[in-house]
């Protein structure tokens, strides 16, 4: 009695544990709470495929527990042998024509869906916005067509209008995923190009993650979605056009640090237009929710991402100690005041119930 009552213990416990687990995650970073058109079509498939799944689980349990009580073993019973139906035709045909009418339930909007998320009829119009995605180890380059701008780790996307993403990998297979505004899909290196579509429904800031293992600091490849109106968008994109690589910051260390930059690291990074270098373009780095994805955007994280950028994100391209800790100070100076464009998101990044 007290081993079934141990083990009825710990199924609660983790029962309760997985019950209250299944609760917790980030706004803006969750497929059950969708809010772009992709979202919400995976979602209904997904309700859809459970809805099937308990159907069925509810029905063999019901013909077991019918079973085991209608058939068991009685008291004076025990050297009767029951009779032996076999070759039950009307149950063979019960239980072959009922999974295929569930799986014809959930094939039908599975293909329907799968056509209409891959669907490009409108890719190339006149005002349809396609940017050009790099997946990099470890980090994601965004080239917005025919605009001669670049934003690295940040996406800005307008809201109510669909984005076409062109999608590849610099080095190794990565995975694209925004779990609230659309799913997923594989970056492949060479020439091959997959490609999906955003519409984001609302104003936010949405978060996404690279899904294929692609080396030591795969979980830290990160990256955002950043969707506002379209008025907000065309504001975002002009002032992105109007940046001037060369312009000097005001202060005499921010000056330093310009100077201590282009000296050290334009050759892998680049400031305006729509270059991708070894490493990430920095436009509009003072505007940027994380320093190399992942940090706060402070002083303090920028200069320990210059020196010691291995120790944050192992196996990630950038050498550690090109400056002096007091150089990195000034660089950082320089970078976190190239804020080019005033654009934010005004709208919560919450669903209001």
């Amino acid at each position: 009695m007290r081993g079934w009552m141990g083990k009825f213990r710990s199924l609660f416990l983790f029962s309760t544990l997985a019950l209250i687990l299944s609760g917790c995650g980030e706004e803006n970073l969750s497929a059950l709470k969708p809010k772009g058109y992709s979202a919400e079509l995976l979602l209904d498939l997904m309700l859809i495929s459970i809805a099937i799944m308990i159907f069925v689980f509810v029905i063999v349990m019901a013909i077991y527990v019918y079973v085991l009580v209608r058939y068991r073993k009685k008291k004076g019973q025990e050297d009767i042998i029951p009779k032996q139906t076999e070759g039950n035709k009307a149950l063979e045909v019960i239980w072959t024509v009922i999974p295929i009418i569930l799986l014809l339930v959930l094939a039908v909007p599975t293909v329907q869906a799968t056509f209409d998320l891959a669907d490009q009829s409108t890719q190339g119009d006149e005002g349809v916005l396609t940017v050009e995605v790099t997946g990099n180890q470890y980090w994601w380059h965004f080239n917005y067509r025919g605009e001669e701008i670049a934003t690295s780790q940040e996406l800005y996307i307008p809201t109510g209008e669909r984005v076409y993403l062109d999608m590849k990998a610099s080095d190794v297979l990565h995975s694209f995923w925004l779990p609230a505004i659309a799913g997923k899909m594989d970056t492949l290196p060479g020439e091959n190009i997959n490609t999906m579509y955003l519409e984001a429904y609302e104003e936010g800031v949405y978060w996404g993650h690279c899904t294929e293992l692609c080396g030591p600091s795969h979980s830290l490849m990160d990256f955002r979605v950043i969707a506002v109106s379209p008025e907000k968008y065309d504001q975002w994109l002009e002032d992105m056009k109007n940046v001037d690589p060369e312009a000097q910051p005001e202060t005499t260390t921010a000056q330093e640090g310009q100077e201590l930059f282009n000296n050290n690291c334009m050759s892998c990074h680049a400031i305006g237009g729509a270059s991708m270098g070894v490493g990430p373009n920095l436009t509009n780095f003072g505007n940027r929710e994380k320093i190399a994805g992942i940090l706060d955007p402070t002083k303090e994280n920028l200069v320990d991402w210059i020196v010691h950028p291995d120790e944050i994100k192992p196996g990630n391209k950038m050498p550690a100690n090109i400056v002096e800790p007091e150089e990195a100070e000034k660089i950082a100076d320089y970078l976190l005041q190239l804020e080019h464009s005033s654009v934010g998101v005004d709208a919560p990044t919450q669903t209001e119930e």
